[in-house]
C-alpha cells in the first residue's frame, strides 16, 4: 500500500527534527580552540552541582567540554524575555504586535539581534574567565579572545537558526526542543554515576530508591497539572432562518491551568544564570564578588527567593500575553455566544478575567514546587550532578507538546481521508 502525502509530510517532519538534533549534538562534542582537556576535566568535577551544573545541563553538556555550543540557546532566550518585557511597556513594541505578521517578523529579528549581542558579551566574557583559571588555556592571548568569541557567537547564531528550522519544518517548538535534547542527553551519565556511587558506598540503595520515587511522583503530577482543564460553559442562542432553526448549541470554553507551560522556569533560569555565569570560573578573585556569587548556589534563601519570583513574574506576565480575556468576550459576544448568567461583553472579560487569574495562582504554586522542590532536596544529597526540577518539567512538558502535534497531524490525516471516503460515496 502506498502512503498518503499526509503520511510522508509527518515522517519527514520526524526524520528532520531527529536531523537537526543530531546536529545540534554533535556540536556540543566539538571543542573550542586552546583549552586544556585535561585542566577543564579537573574543574568541572568540582562544579557540577549549583548554577554551573544547571547551565551545563541546559547546554547538552557542552560547557563540562567547552565546546562551541557553550552558551546553548540562553543568549536567545535571555533576548526573548528583554523583547516580550518591551512588549508589555513599550509603545513602539506595542506597535509592532498589534501589525500582526509583518510586527512579528520586525519583533523576531530584534531578538535575534539582541541574541547576536549577548552572545559577544558573554562570549568575551566567558574568554576572560577561562585566562583566568589556572592553566585552562593554553596560549592566553587577545588571539584567544578574539577566536573564542568569534566561534561562541557563531555557534549560538547557528543554533538559533537550527530551532527555527525545526519549528518551520519539523515538529514542536525549536527551541524548547534544543533545550529537551540536551537535558535527556545527560541522563544515562547521570543514571550511571549515581549506581556507580550505589555500587561503592558513598550513597546508599535508600535514598537512591528515595531519588527515583520521588522523580517518578514528580513526573506524574506534572503530567496531571499540564492536562488540566477548567472549562467554561458557552451558550448559543437558536436563531431562525426561513423555515430552518440554527444554534442552540453549547460548548466550552478551556482554560488551562498552566497557561504559561514551560516558558516561566526557563526564563527563571535564564535571569538567574546571566549574573552568575562567569562567577563560576573564577573570573576575578575579588572577596566581595565571590561572596555574592556563592548566594546564588543551590539551597540558598537568595537562590529560592529569586528563583520563585521570577518563575511567579513571568507565569502572570506570559499568561496576561498569550490570553487576552477582553479579546475573548468579545469575539463571543460577536458570535452570538454567552457564559450562562454573565451578561457579555464587559462582564464576560471580568468573569473570565477572575478564573483565569486563580487558575494562574494555582499554576504558580504549581511551577514554584516543581522547581523549588527537588533543589532543596538535591543540595542536601551527596550527588555529584545537577538534577533540578526545571529539567525535569522541561522534558515532560515538551514531550507532552510534541506527542500532542503529532497526534493533530494523524487526526488530521484521518479526518482529510474521512471526507474523501464520504465524497466517494455521495457520488455513487
Amino acid at each position: 500500500m502506498s502512503q498518503s502525502p499526509q503520511t510522508n509530510d509527518l515522517r519527514n517532519r520526524i526524520l528532520f527534527t531527529i536531523f537537526i538534533l543530531a546536529i545540534y549534538r554533535l556540536g556540543t562534542f566539538i571543542p573550542l580552540p586552546g583549552i586544556d582537556p585535561d585542566q577543564l576535566q579537573t574543574m568541572m568535577q568540582s562544579n557540577q552541582k549549583g548554577l554551573l551544573g544547571m547551565f551545563n545541563v541546559f547546554a547538552g553538556g557542552a560547557v563540562s567540554r567547552m565546546a562551541i555550543f557553550a552558551l546553548g540557546i540562553m543568549p536567545y532566550i535571555s533576548s526573548s524575555i528583554i523583547v516580550q518585557l518591551l512588549t508589555g511597556v513599550s509603545d513602539y513594541f506595542k506597535n509592532l504586535k498589534a501589525q500582526g505578521e509583518v510586527g512579528r517578523q520586525k519583533i523576531t529579528q530584534i531578538t535575534r539581534y539582541g541574541t547576536v549581542l549577548l552572545a559577544i558579551v558573554q562570549g568575551y566574557g566567558l574568554s576572560v574567565g577561562l585566562e583566568s583559571s589556572a592553566n585552562l588555556v593554553i596560549n592566553p592571548g587577545i588571539f584567544f579572545k578574539i577566536s573564542t568569541v568569534t566561534t561562541i557567537v557563531a555557534g549560538t547564531i547557528f543554533l538559533m537558526w537550527l530551532g527555527e528550522q525545526i519549528t518551520q519544518r519539523g515538529i514542536g517548538n525549536g527551541i524548547s526542543l534544543i533545550i529537551f535534547s540536551g537535558i535527556v542527553a545527560e541522563i544515562p551519565r547521570a543514571l550511571v554515576t549515581t549506581f556507580e556511587l550505589g555500587r561503592t558506598g558513598a550513597i546508599s540503595t535508600i535514598m537512591i530508591i528515595g531519588i527515583f520515587i520521588l522523580l517518578v511522583l514528580t513526573i506524574l503530577f506534572i503530567v496531571f497539572m499540564e492536562r488540566a482543564l477548567r472549562k467554561i460553559l458557552i451558550n448559543y442562542p437558536k436563531r431562525q432562518m426561513g423555515n430552518k432553526m440554527y444554534g442552540g448549541d453549547s460548548s466550552h470554553l478551556p482554560l488551562k491551568i498552566n497557561s504559561a507551560g514551560v516558558i516561566p522556569a526557563i526564563f527563571a533560569s535564564a535571569l538567574l544564570l546571566l549574573p552568575v555565569t562567569f562567577s563560576n570560573f573564577n573570573i576575578s578573585e575579588n572577596e566581595t564578588f565571590l561572596n555574592i556569587s556563592s548566594y546564588f548556589s543551590q539551597g540558598q534563601p537568595l537562590y529560592m527567593i529569586l528563583y520563585a519570583s521570577g518563575i511567579i513574574f513571568f507565569t502572570f506576565f506570559y499568561t496576561s500575553i498569550v490570553f487576552n480575556p477582553d479579546e475573548t468576550a468579545e469575539n463571543l459576544r460577536k458570535y452570538g455566544g454567552f457564559v450562562p448568567g454573565i451578561r457579555p461583553g464587559e462582564s464576560t472579560a471580568r468573569y473570565i478575567e477572575e478564573i483565569l487569574t486563580r487558575l494562574t495562582t494555582i499554576g504558580t504554586i504549581y511551577l514554584t514546587f516543581v522547581a523549588l522542590l527537588p533543589e532543596f532536596l538535591l543540595s542536601r544529597t551527596s550527588i555529584p550532578f545537577y538534577l533540578g526540577g526545571t529539567a525535569l518539567l522541561i522534558v515532560v512538558v515538551v514531550m507532552i507538546d510534541f506527542i500532542t502535534q503529532v497526534q493533530s497531524h494523524l487526526f488530521q490525516h484521518q479526518y482529510e481521508n474521512l471526507l474523501k471516503k464520504t465524497k466517494l460515496k455521495g457520488r455513487r
